[in-house]
């Protein structure tokens, strides 16, 4: 069961901001279309800057010394460079929709084109491959939080709650949680919140209180593509071993169905990201969940191909949307580029 919640946990917390990406994009009026190229290239340039930080006395410095909190600083800078790199690739997809007044689906799209053909270019000249890995090592070894960690020996017993969720866990997913709450309340809960969700709603009455809506757009969309980016990095350390290979499994599109599974609402949208990542799990592990803890593995001895479970995810996903997309509303001006005179 320790396995399960763990693994759950390791996709669903890309999904989850991933998805909040979308919500900041769209209830500021942007279709962020682009949830996956911009995931794309934030796990790329997240592994480009690991690779860089070992290559300098870093990574030599926290071995030698056995630096665990060195390591988690090189996480935190990492996901930050990645989020970063996200918001600056995501300005392309706000100077067509808001400046350019271009199809912002139509947009969206391109972007998904052009950046795993960016990254794999780019990880051609970097690697002279196909993939592009750390210099060395794992990235459980480097990243993973585990006992010894923490002070305790590898024998000691920390419980159910503790080896779920102390052992063999990522700061990256509690900074995660943290990032998501934070930013839910400042857009559910502050004025800034509420000026960017007027102008996803009706941008014409925000203007004439004297909200800039050009900038609130870019803002969304900005803090959309930080997420996403983030996200892309989060996801390529936790479930690809820290590597770029100009694919992260389609996970921005299934970000763009948790959200709309969730209505755009935060507490929907966590709930839903822990359903379709036991999913996921299950697809990436079946052959290896252990449910009642007693060496069985159910799910591997029932004859189902494996195929079947790697589809899971997707099909549920279908079933989901069929089901509930009617109940769905989207913000009103969302997709419509802004026309200062139009009324």
């Amino acid at each position: 069961m320790t396995y399960l919640v763990q693994q759950t946990l390791l996709y669903a917390i890309p999904l989850m901001i991933v998805a909040l990406a979308g919500v900041f994009a769209e209830r500021s009026g942007i279709i962020n279309l682009a949830l996956e190229g911009i995931m794309i290239f934030g796990a790329f340039m997240g592994v480009l800057f690991v690779r860089m930080m070992q290559s300098t006395y870093w990574i030599e410095y926290a071995s030698s010394h056995k630096g665990y909190g060195t390591m988690q600083l090189l996480e935190i800078l990492t996901m930050l460079f990645a989020g970063l790199c996200g918001a600056i690739f995501s300005l392309l997809l706000s100077f067509a929709s808001i400046n350019l007044k271009a199809d912002q689906t139509i947009g969206g799209t391109a972007l998904n084109m052009m950046a795993p053909a960016f990254v794999l270019f780019f990880i051609r000249i970097i690697a002279n491959q196909n993939t592009l890995q750390m210099l060395s090592g794992d990235s459980a070894s480097m990243f993973m939080i585990k006992k010894t960690t923490l002070g305790f020996s590898k024998n000691d017993d920390l419980g159910f709650l503790g080896n779920t969720f102390l052992h063999k866990v990522y700061l990256a997913t509690y900074l995660c949680i943290i990032i998501y709450v934070v930013l839910s309340v400042i857009l559910y809960k502050t004025k800034f919140g509420l000026r960017l969700r007027s102008c996803g709603e009706n941008p014409q009455a925000a203007d004439s209180l004297g909200i800039n809506v050009y900038k609130m757009r870019y803002t969304g969309t900005t803090i959309s593509g930080a997420l996403a980016g983030m996200g892309g990095f989060v996801y390529s350390m936790t479930t690809a071993n820290c590597t770029s290979n100009g694919d992260v499994a389609g996970f921005g599109f299934l970000a763009l169905a948790v959200m709309i599974f969730g209505n755009w609402k935060p507490l929907n949208i966590a709930g839903a990201s822990i359903l379709f990542g036991l999913f996921k799990c299950i697809a990436a592990g079946y052959s290896s969940i252990d449910i009642n803890g007693d060496g069985i593995y159910l799910l591997a001895d029932i004859g189902v191909s494996a195929h079947l479970y790697r589809m899971l995810p997707y099909v549920i996903t279908l079933l989901v949307l069929a089901f509930t997309s009617k109940n769905s509303r989207a913000p009103k001006a969302e997709g419509i580029p802004y026309d200062k005179g139009k009324r």
